[in-house]
């Protein structure tokens, strides 16, 4: 089961896709278009045109996730249209989104102190078990 954490990087590709691309389809947009890497444990969200539907792609060391939510009536309320290829969001963000809310009319507060995605070579020390 795919469960996104605030521990998760949330990529949203903001040109929308063809939705017959498939795992080995959409690793190319993140590393072609998106200049990204498919490797990297990133959710990669893709919206179709008509925005009825969300593609999650993520890699978990294992093997690849492609998730598809379509849904069963009305569209996404809101996508980005920023002139960046990619928007990164928050899990309680992208929840919001998963709903059909606009996330960024939703009052979330802000992180009191971000999460560091991995740790730094220093810290290797102090995370070892006795």
């Amino acid at each position: 089961m795919l469960q996104v954490t605030p521990q998760h990087r949330l990529l949203l590709a903001v040109d929308p896709i063809d939705f017959r691309a498939g795992i080995d389809g959409l690793k190319a947009v993140c590393q072609q278009h998106l200049m990204c890497d498919p490797f990297s444990g990133t959710i990669f969200a893709f919206a179709n045109r008509a925005r009825t539907s969300v593609k999650l792609l993520v890699y978990d060391a294992n093997g690849f996730w492609l998730c598809q939510k379509r849904f069963s009536s009305g569209k996404l309320a809101w996508w980005p249209t920023d002139k960046l290829k990619t928007v990164t969001l928050r899990a309680s963000e992208f929840q919001i989104l998963m709903a059909q809310g606009d996330p960024m009319k939703a009052a979330i507060p802000r992180d009191w102190r971000p999460l560091q995605i991995g740790y730094a070579a220093d810290d290797k020390e102090d995370d070892k078990l006795s």
